[in-house]
C-alpha cells in the first residue's frame, strides 16, 4: 500500500524578509515543492521605543495574507512558523503575533537567538553532505548574525550576536552614502560584537566554514559573476569587493552583477560584518549553501518528518542537572496524559504540542526543591522561565514555566491572564490537570490510581471514581475538597465524588 503524501511548511518571519517553504514528506524524505518570499524590513519599522509601526505591521500582514492562500487546508500541527531578531526586539511583538495568527490559521511562536542559531544549523547540516567534519556555519540576517560549530546534525556551540545588515545599515549607512570612514565604523563595531566570542571558537576550532542567508549568498553571487571564485568566498575576493562597493560612493548607484536592486542598500552592511567575521576568526574562506532557518523549521516538526526531537534531551539534561525524582514525575506524567486523553476533544486539547507541554512539566514539577523546599513551585518556574533550553519556543517555555508555577497552592490566573487569550485557555486547562495529577500522586508509591469518569465543561471539570474509593482515601478526598476551593477565584469548578 502506498504511503500517504504530506505536506508540511515553514515560515521566517525574519528582520528583513518572510520566506516560507513548503514541502512535501513522501517515504520519510523531504522534497521542497514552493518557496515564497517577500522584503518586509520590519527592523526599519521599529520606532524609537522599540515598538512596530502600524505602516510596518500593515506590510506584514498583507504579506501574511499572501502566504495564507498557500496554506489552506493545511491541517493543525503542519505548518511551523517563527520570528526572530526583530519580533524579539519589538516591545508590542504580540499585536502583531495576534492578527498573524488569525490571518495564517497556524500559531507563530517568537523564538530566541540561540534557539534560531540551532534552527539554522539544522537546516545547513541537513543540506549539505554527510562527513565527519567540523563545521562553523554562519548566517548573517537582517538583525542578528548566528555562528554555530557543529558536527554532523549536532550543534555543539552556538552564538547569537546582535548585529544585522539592517540594524548596521540604520547605524552606518543611513543615508545611503558610502565611504571609507562609514565602513570602517560599520567593521570596528562589529569586531567588537565579535569580541565576545572569538576566542572560544578559535580555542574550539572547526575544519570547515560554511555561510548562510540572504547576505552572503548575495556576496557570493556576485563574486562568482565577476569571475573571482567559483565555489567560495575568499579574503581577496572580499577584499576586492569592499574597493568595489567604496568606489560606488552612494546605494543607489551600486549596481554589482548578480545582485538583486532590492539588495544593494544594505551591501555595504553586509559586507562590513562579513570583513569582520573573516578577520575576527581568522578565516580564508567560506562555502555557501542554500540550506536555512526554513528547512531547519521543516526537520524539527514534531512527527512528520524522522529527526529526534531535541527538547526531550532538553528535558533529560534538566532532569539530572537538578537531580529530579524522575519516577515521581513519570507517574504525574503518566495520570495527566491518560486525564488529558478523556478531555482533549471537549477542551480542545488535541494538538500534539498540549500532550508534550503537560509530560515535560509533570517532569520538571519539582524542578524548584533544587533550591529550596518553601515555594519550590515558584523557584521551579524561574528556573526555567530564565535557562535556555534547546528546542523551545519562547511560548512554549513561558507555558512551560507556568504550568510548574501553578501545579501547587494558590491557583495564579494572573499569570495566565498575560498571556494571548487562545494561549491562556489552553494552558489553564493543563494546568489544571496537572494539578490534580500531582494531587493524586502524594503518596510518591507506583499503586495504581482507578481512571476516574470525567466530564469537562467549559470552567469546569467533574471527576467520578469508583463507588466508595474517596471513602477509603480520605486525605486524597481532602485534598481534592481543598483542591476545589483553590480553583474557585479562577472561576474553575471542580466536583468530586
Amino acid at each position: 500500500m502506498k504511503k500517504p503524501v504530506r505536506a508540511v511548511a515553514a515560515i521566517d518571519l525574519g528582520s528583513n524578509s518572510f520566506h516560507m517553504v513548503v514541502a512535501r514528506v513522501t517515504d520519510r524524505e523531504l522534497h521542497v515543492i514552493d518557496r515564497l518570499r517577500e522584503t518586509v524590513q520590519l527592523a526599519t519599522g521599529l520606532d524609537r521605543h522599540h515598538c512596530l509601526t502600524a505602516k510596518v505591521r500593515r506590510r506584514a500582514l498583507e504579506c501574511l495574507a499572501r502566504f495564507s492562500q498557500r496554506l489552506r487546508d493545511m491541517p493543525p500541527g503542519s505548518v511551523h512558523a517563527v520570528g526572530t531578531s526583530a519580533l524579539r526586539r519589538a516591545r508590542n511583538a504580540d499585536v502583531l503575533i495576534s492578527e498573524a495568527e488569525r490571518i495564517l490559521g497556524h500559531p507563530i511562536d517568537i523564538i530566541s537567538g540561540r534557539e534560531e542559531a540551532r534552527l539554522i544549523y539544522l537546516g545547513v547540516s541537513h543540506s549539505l553532505a554527510g562527513n565527519g567534519k567540523r563545521k562553523l556555519v554562519v548566517d548573517v540576517g537582517g538583525g542578528s548574525t548566528e555562528f554555530i560549530i557543529g558536527e554532523r546534525h549536532e550543534p555543539l556551540y552556538m552564538e547569537s550576536l546582535d548585529m544585522g545588515s539592517l540594524s548596521m545599515t540604520a547605524a552606518h549607512f543611513p543615508k545611503g552614502v558610502i565611504n571609507n570612514t562609514c565602513m570602517q565604523r560599520a567593521e570596528i563595531a562589529a569586531g567588537l560584537e565579535l569580541q565576545n566570542i572569538q576566542t572560544q571558537y578559535r580555542r574550539f576550532g572547526w575544519d570547515v566554514a560554511i555561510g548562510a542567508s540572504g547576505t552572503i549568498l548575495s556576496v557570493m553571487e556576485v563574486i562568482r559573476a565577476l569571475g573571482w571564485s567559483e565555489d567560495a568566498i575568499t579574503v581577496g575576493a572580499l577584499h576586492r569587493l569592499r574597493k568595489m562597493v567604496l568606489a560606488a560612493g552612494h546605494t543607489r548607484r551600486l549596481s554589482l552583477p548578480g545582485l538583486r536592486p532590492e539588495r544593494a542598500p544594505i551591501v555595504p552592511a553586509g559586507l562590513a560584518i562579513l570583513s569582520a567575521i573573516f578577520g575576527s576568526l581568522g578565516l580564508e574562506r567560506m562555502t555557501t549553501t542554500t540550506g536555512t532557518i526554513r528547512e531547519g523549521l521543516l526537520y524539527d516538526l514534531p512527527g512528520q518528518i524522522p529527526h529526534e526531537d531535541v527538547r526531550e534531551r532538553t528535558i533529560k539534561a534538566l532532569r539530572n542537572r537538578y537531580e529530579i525524582d524522575t519516577r515521581q514525575g513519570m507517574r504525574v506524567a503518566r495520570t495527566a496524559e491518560c486525564y488529558l486523553r478523556i478531555v482533549s476533544k471537549a477542551w480542545g486539547l488535541e494538538d500534539a504540542r498540549d500532550g508534550a507541554l503537560l509530560s515535560w512539566a509533570a517532569q520538571l514539577h519539582e524542578i524548584g526543591l533544587a533550591v529550596a523546599h518553601s515555594q519550590y513551585h515558584k523557584h521551579g518556574a524561574y528556573l526555567i522561565e530564565n535557562s535556555d533550553l534547546s528546542g523551545f519556543t519562547r511560548s512554549e517555555q513561558t507555558i512551560l514555566a507556568a504550568l510548574v508555577r501553578g501545579h501547587r497552592r494558590k491557583f495564579p490566573d494572573a499569570v495566565f491572564q498575560a498571556m494571548p487569550r487562545h494561549t491562556a485557555r489552553i494552558a489553564r486547562r493543563l494546568c489544571v490537570l496537572l494539578r490534580i495529577a500531582v494531587l493524586l500522586h502524594r503518596n510518591r508509591t507506583d499503586r495504581k490510581l482507578p481512571t476516574p469518569t470525567l466530564t469537562a465543561l467549559p470552567s469546569g471539570l467533574r471527576m467520578r471514581f469508583p463507588r466508595g474509593w474517596l471513602a477509603a482515601h480520605p486525605l486524597t478526598r481532602a485534598d481534592l475538597e481543598q483542591e476545589s476551593a483553590r480553583l474557585k477565584p479562577a472561576r474553575f469548578t471542580l466536583t468530586s465524588v
